[in-house]
């Protein structure tokens, strides 16, 4: 019997797939959960129309990504912190620091997807990695500036 799988059972299929199963597996235990509905020809095209919308959404979001990527390039973030002698900081400038003055210039960036190899303990202008998207990089101008 073909059906079309709603969600992920392991070892048989994930979500999306459609597969042909024993008629007695698919009756008396996937159809009762909830787990899949039989492959009719209004389900499957009901399906690709999902896939074909997904796939827009996906590439709007790429596209979104890019653009603000682009827009991060041009950007230099100032961080004032207190700094001692040789440039050297109390403390350090974290991810969290630089999502905050993000959202102060209007941009909302969790402070996950900034990359810092190990927190920014000196004064002056570091390159920032920004994981826009699982595809999409960006680059950010971070300035330590002594308060």
């Amino acid at each position: 019997m073909k059906v079309i799988f709603l969600k992920d059972v392991k070892g048989q299929g994930k979500r999306g797939d459609i597969k042909d199963l024993s008629e007695g597996y698919v009756r008396n235990f996937l159809l009762p959960k909830g787990l899949v509905k039989p492959a009719s020809e209004g389900n499957v095209k009901t399906l690709e129309a999902q896939n074909a919308s997904e796939q827009k959404r996906k590439a709007k979001e790429k596209e979104e990504a890019q653009a603000l990527g682009a827009k991060l390039e041009q950007m230099t973030i100032v961080v004032h912190t207190k700094a001692g002698e040789g440039g050297r900081l109390f403390g350090a400038v974290t991810s969290k620091q630089i999502a905050e003055a993000l959202e102060k210039k209007g941009i909302k960036i969790d402070k996950r997807k900034i990359e810092l190899e190990e927190p920014i303990r000196a004064l002056g202008v570091t390159q920032v990695a920004v994981k826009l998207h699982p595809e999409v990089k960006g680059t950010l101008k971070v300035q330590t500036a002594e308060e």
